[in-house]
């Protein structure tokens, strides 16, 4: 199965990473315009991610398929709506490095099976997590 990878290490606890990643006031810091979340196993995830030039903005609905608090999440997107992502996973590990944290990110899934759509991606999100280091390093 397709998926693109990434690792960036944080000055930053890991609190305060998986803040930015799994509240809404931290993911719209960094990632998306607004979030809705369930913070539990089992909870439901809705982003509501900035319009692509004129568009409207696209929601993103999805289930927190796992959940171990500063540790790590698993995102399973639902296959429907217009979020180019759906029907994928992303799974945010993090762990102690030294004085960082150190942030994994996988995102698989067959759609990323399309090469143009999974540049496309990891572009993205080699773009959003220097947002996010950008904003958590101290």
């Amino acid at each position: 199965m397709p998926a693109i990878r990434a690792l960036i290490n944080i000055a930053a606890s890991p609190r305060d990473v998986w803040n930015a990643l799994i509240t809404p006031e931290g993911l719209s810091g960094w990632l998306v315009q607004g979030a809705r979340i369930e913070p539990r196993a089992g909870g439901r995830v809705v982003w509501t991610l900035p319009p692509a030039a004129e568009a409207e903005p696209v929601e993103a609905r999805g289930m927190l398929h796992t959940f171990r608090p500063t540790s790590h999440i698993e995102i399973a997107w639902d296959r429907g709506g217009t979020f180019p992502a759906r029907g994928t996973r992303m799974a945010f590990s993090l762990a102690r490095d030294g004085d960082e944290t150190r942030l994994s990110l996988v995102h698989s899934g067959e759609p990323l099976d399309d090469e143009a759509l999974r540049a496309e991606l990891e572009k993205g999100w080699k773009r959003d997590l220097k947002a996010l280091q950008t904003l958590l390093d101290r």
